[in-house]
């Protein structure tokens, strides 16, 4: 992406097309969020889905290494032509809002082009809802967006993991590894999510859904 920003600058220096123009082709139009912690041994976490479904979308697109910057791994894709800027926060879940606000102020972002991934209690294992905006529920990641990034009116792609039932029980269950047999339903859920995030792009959330659960009906 550097080089085309370079590029862009030349051509704006030299009388060719202008910054404004070469802008909005090379720099991402979306910013998708995936929500979980860092480390190997938190790779097969339920609290780590969001993490699960970024790495789908980039095998899926044969992206890059991921790179390093806003205190978090980033990556780019493009979807039917949108460019999106893919990103997974290192600060640990309760300070993910640090690099969403960072990516966001830099390219300029509205809250409006934002969507982070995010395991969700409240929904039955392998269902996966949308929403804009909404309360954290008592989510540390999107407490940590709310407060750094000042608003709640992003999109979330909610992933559900269940509840264990009791809630004394919420953050051992959360940060446990997905058992082998959920593990392998998760993998079709963040499949379906790769497969058709770019309906959510199209301002399709609906449809989404839609596919999404048709594809990711317990096999």
């Amino acid at each position: 992406m550097w080089n085309k920003i370079h590029a862009a600058l030349r051509n704006m220096l030299s009388g060719g097309v202008s910054i404004s123009e070469q802008q909005q082709e090379v720099l991402p139009v979306w910013l998708i969020v995936g929500l979980g912690n860092p480390d190997t041994e938190h790779e097969g976490n339920r609290h780590n889905i969001g993490f699960m479904a970024l790495d789908r979308i980039a095998a899926d697109g044969d992206l890059p290494e991921w790179r390093k910057k806003f205190h978090a791994h980033v990556n780019e894709t493009g979807f039917r032509g949108q460019r999106a800027l893919l990103m997974k926060p290192q600060t640990y879940m309760n300070r993910s809002g640090l690099s969403v606000a960072e990516a966001a102020k830099f390219y300029k972002i509205p809250v409006d082009k934002i969507i982070v991934l995010h395991d969700e209690l409240d929904l039955p294992f392998g269902k996966v809802r949308v929403k804009k905006g909404g309360g954290a529920a008592g989510h540390n990641g999107l407490k940590s967006i709310d407060a750094d990034f000042g608003s709640q009116d992003y999109w979330r792609i909610r992933i559900g993991i269940g509840h264990p039932g009791d809630k004394s029980r919420v953050s051992g269950y959360v940060l446990s590894d997905f058992t082998k047999e959920e593990r392998h339903q998760a993998d079709i859920v963040v499949a379906g999510i790769s497969r058709h995030m770019d309906l959510m792009l199209a301002g399709k959330d609906a449809e989404f859904m839609t596919k999404v659960s048709e594809e990711t009906k317990e096999k």
